[in-house]
């Protein structure tokens, strides 16, 4: 280049044996490529245009528009030496042409950010709480020990305060929001203008169409940048895997909100750009926008997509999530595209959501498989003292309240079916609870054949932790709204195994201390120490466990109470001079029985007494 640069300073130095177009080539020539060499070995050279879209090169433009002129008039012969080198200049034009468009600002976010007090610098936008409309509040447990899932608020705590983000992104959410914005640079419409008018008179569409590829568009990449994965916009995959330092809540979050967010802008800059006046751009608008919002959409797509890999249950709501977004912004972005451009972006649309149903059905496969084979960890508290609520009975029914706002997407996903004859929400959660059940009764304290004390006792607990545990599975169903899903015997179904476990419980534990007074034979004073004995020893061993459900609570007071005081009752009547002489009446004996499984609060209680 430095030598055709020397050869139009040579050509300029024999302007008295050039045809005058020669000489006014040679000049040309002179500027443009004296100024493209500069350029390409670093100079910071200014363009046409500064990022004001005022001309600060008129030279360099009319030496552009001196070659446009000269190819247009056909100043050469076809086959010339100077038709050559207009042509190689026309080229090095229409490139010069490109740069000075991409480097055009077109679009200007500072109105936005001025009105929201935001900056969208990467890692400076923080993300807003729970409540304002992007959910994941809630993590399944990982595939460590089972504990109860727990809230996640602490995160994006720095970075202004709680209201502020929370108000900012609602204002960005909204559409009107964006309507009072004026998104588009009005000095960049006449230089558009100029650019087009001098790309058609040198015949280059083609050049500019394949430049909108590669145009910046200051509005949205302003909210790729809340992705703040710079890799995205250069790779075709982005993996879970290879971004470990971010939790995946963090990143779909982010995800999620810039989905919205661009969905929101594209819509609104497209009325804008329709609705301006660019001159000789106008029959280039329609490819331009969808240049941009198609790289836009694939940047986000590329993102999703890595997440398609993963089969970890723990990740299940958050890809979920993922998948609810774009299945809700596709209809709205697919309505920016002609007939012509729609059908790539929603071919690519339709593998991301294909790829991420089937990595959904995998986690929910993972899911199943370790509510029946989780490891489960030591307890304190009640479950340690085998009749409270188990960790994995919290974390399938976490797992079911989380799931149950996604029902739509959930029977979607699975009507493709995932396996275990799950084909909609309400099968998953008939199958979760059915192996929860079944392996809590593998988990459960085996009864002992060499001591029937130690049977008694084990089969106490054994069916008490049954009903805790069933009882906890309907609360939770109900607070979850998926009771309805399980059919309309289900409720009467799992309250007659509450029963039954009550029943059982009252038969192991009570039944022996009222079987105590129908001792034949034996002096009414021995037979009701014995019953006393029975009695306070069976009390002392449930006093202290905890149930937590009132209604359940209250079954079982009443059934031991059925059990044990009309009995006692009876058999004081039956021996009238033993009223002075037992160490608890009737009255007393109910009384206690009511205090029973209040667990530490009983303790308490005594304390105070």
């Amino acid at each position: 280049m430095g030598a055709a640069a020397g050869k139009a300073a040579e050509d300029v130095a024999a302007a008295s044996t050039m045809t005058r177009a020669e000489y006014r080539l040679a000049v040309a020539e002179q500027v443009i490529l004296g100024w493209h060499c500069a350029r390409s070995s670093g100079a910071d050279l200014a363009g046409v245009w500064d990022s004001d879209a005022t001309c600060t090169n008129e030279s360099l433009l009319s030496a552009v528009d001196e070659v446009l002129l000269l190819a247009e008039i056909h100043a050469f012969p076809m086959a010339s030496a100077a038709r050559r080198s207009m042509q190689d200049a026309l080229d090095v034009a229409v490139s010069c042409l490109m740069e000075e468009f991409l480097r055009l600002k077109v679009w200007d976010a500072s109105q936005m950010e001025v009105r929201l007090g935001v900056r969208f610098a990467v890692g400076k936008f923080s993300m807003p709480a729970a409540d304002s409309g992007v959910s994941l509040s809630l993590a399944f447990p990982t595939t460590g020990s089972i504990s109860t899932a727990s809230t996640i608020d602490e995160l994006y705590a720095s970075g202004g305060s709680q209201s502020s983000r929370v108000g900012a992104v609602t204002m960005l959410l909204d559409g009107e929001f964006f309507d009072e914005l004026d998104l588009i640079s009005p000095a960049s419409l006449s230089v558009l203008h100029q650019i087009a008018l001098r790309v058609i008179r040198a015949g280059y569409t083609k050049e500019l169409l394949h430049a909108f590829t590669n145009a910046p568009c200051d509005v949205l990449d302003r909210f790729l940048t809340i992705l703040q994965m710079e890799c995205a916009f250069e790779t075709d995959h982005v993996s879970f895997e290879d971004a470990e330092w971010w939790t995946a809540e963090d990143m779909i979050k982010r995800w999620i909100l810039a989905t919205k967010l661009v969905a929101k802008a594209l819509a609104v800059m497209q009325r804008q750009l329709q609705a301006q006046s660019c001159g000789a751009f106008d029959r280039f608008k329609n490819d331009y926008f969808m240049a941009i919002a198609k790289n836009s959409i694939f940047v986000l797509l590329r993102f999703a997509n890595g997440f398609t890999t993963t089969e970890a249950p723990d990740k299940l709501v958050y890809v979920l999530e993922m998948y609810e977004a774009l299945s809700n912004a596709t209809p709205g972005l697919l309505l920016l595209f002609t007939e012509q451009r729609v059908e790539l972006v929603s071919r690519q649309v339709e593998v991301v959501l294909a790829k991420l149903a089937r990595a959904l059905r995998a986690m929910i496969g993972g899911l199943i498989a370790r509510i029946r084979t989780a490891d489960c960890p030591q307890t304190t508290g009640s479950a340690a003292r085998g009749v409270g609520v188990h960790p994995l009975t919290r974390y399938a029914m976490t797992c079911v309240e989380l799931l149950s706002p996604h029902r739509a997407a959930l029977d979607l996903i699975l009507a493709n079916g995932a396996g275990e004859s799950v084909t909609s929400l309400g099968s998953l959660v008939a199958v979760l609870v059915t192996s929860l059940e079944r392996h809590l009764e593998e988990i459960n304290p085996k009864l002992s054949n060499d001591d029937d004390d130690a049977a008694a006792a084990a089969a106490a607990s054994r069916h008490l932790f049954l009903a805790t545990n069933a009882s906890y599975v309907a609360r939770r169903a109900v607070d979850a709204g998926v009771e309805p899903l399980l059919g309309d015997g289900w409720a009467a179904r799992r309250g007659s195994l509450i029963a039954r476990y009550v029943a059982s419980y009252v038969e192991a534990c009570w039944a022996p201390v009222a079987a105590c007074l129908e001792t034949a034979g034996r002096k009414p004073v021995k037979v009701a120490a014995k019953f006393s004995s029975a009695f306070d020893e069976a009390y002392e061993s449930q006093v202290h466990r905890e149930i937590p459900d009132p209604a359940l609570r209250d079954a079982l007071r009443k059934a031991a109470s059925e059990m044990v005081v009309p009995a006692y009752s009876a058999y004081l009547q039956n021996h009238p001079k033993l009223q002075k002489n037992v160490r608890h009446t009737a009255g007393e004996l109910d009384r206690l029985l009511w205090e029973l499984f209040e667990g530490e609060a009983a303790e308490r209680n005594k304390l105070l007494l």
